[in-house]
């Protein structure tokens, strides 16, 4: 999904009394309809269409150790040549499990994305991916998609976050050419 189709909006940090300046060095905020979790320190960005499984896949990670960061909305700054993401004051430490209800979890208010992940459908994984990026505010970030009610996704994720410390992926969507 391109980062233009999704629900987006640039708030100027000078109107937006809900974050004081300093927690914001750049002057733009970009607002996702995602989910992000941190997995040992790297943020994972869970992106896709309403429905696809974004808050059920973050709570599996979280059921593994992730700590979550923000479910539904994530907002989006860009520090020097990274980008972070950063909770909404208003659903600080929330998650929605889909027929549940809405629970309060442990959570960090911002961590800097290291990998994003693209919810699709089995179908539209293919078996041996050439890299890709996620294109956000002039950065681009590793990107993976997965199909999120796998039992296998949250351990892909947990390997890809490992082989972007480790260079151990051989063939795939993280391969450096290095």
């Amino acid at each position: 999904m391109e980062i233009e189709k999704m629900e987006k909006r640039e708030i100027s940090k000078s109107k937006n009394s809900e974050f004081p300046d300093s927690q914001f060095p750049e002057s733009k905020i970009l607002r996702l309809h995602a989910t992000c979790v941190a997995i040992k320190s790297h943020g994972v960005l869970l992106v896709g269409e309403p429905k696809s499984g974004k808050s059920d896949l973050a709570l599996r990670l979280i059921d593994r150790g992730a700590t979550l960061v923000s479910d539904d909305q994530v907002e989006l700054t860009r520090d020097g040549d990274t980008i972070t993401a950063h909770t909404p004051g208003n659903i600080a430490g929330l998650i929605e499990v889909r027929g549940v209800g809405i629970f309060k979890k442990k959570y960090q208010s911002k961590q800097q994305v290291h990998l994003v992940v693209q919810l699709n459908s089995k179908e539209a994984i293919e078996r041996l991916p050439y890299p890709e990026s996620f294109e956000c505010m002039g950065i681009n970030i590793p990107q993976l998609r997965l199909c999120p009610f796998e039992a296998s996704s949250v351990i892909k994720i947990e390997m890809a976050i490992a082989a972007l410390e480790d260079h151990s992926m051989m063939v795939g969507m993280l391969k450096d050419d290095e």
